[in-house]
């Protein structure tokens, strides 16, 4: 019976791999760095972008749902007040350009014969 040549063979000599870190003592440096710097979360890209993203989202909702549960402030209100006036103000206006010319000026007549008479009584 014979062995095959790999079981009686010597066993490997380890070689020196080129550019290992003990040839490089600031590649050692360089991981000691990194190491102690992923450590205090100093990286850039901490988290994927992904993640990043939905907790944006996230946190965004939750100030939005946190808004609505305090209503609107005082300022606010005041805005939407002059808001709804100038909406109603431009409707009047566009009301008034829609109106023939001739109808505006009989109603302004109209409204001056009454003053008139208002004031001679």
């Amino acid at each position: 019976l014979e062995l095959p040549s790999y079981i009686n063979a010597e066993p490997a000599q380890a070689r020196k791999l080129s550019g290992s870190s003990a040839e490089a003592p600031s590649y050692q440096n360089l991981h000691r760095e990194l190491l102690l710097s992923h450590k205090r979360g100093l990286l850039l890209e901490e988290k994927p972008e992904l993640k990043r993203v939905l907790e944006q989202r996230r946190l965004e909702r939750h100030k939005e749902e946190e808004m609505a549960r305090q209503g609107p402030s005082d300022l606010e209100m005041e805005l939407r007040k002059r808001q709804q006036k100038l909406q109603e103000e431009i409707r009047q206006r566009e009301n008034q350009q829609k109106i023939p010319e001739f109808v505006r000026v009989r109603d302004n007549l109209r409204r001056t014969q009454t003053q008139e008479q208002r004031i001679t009584h």
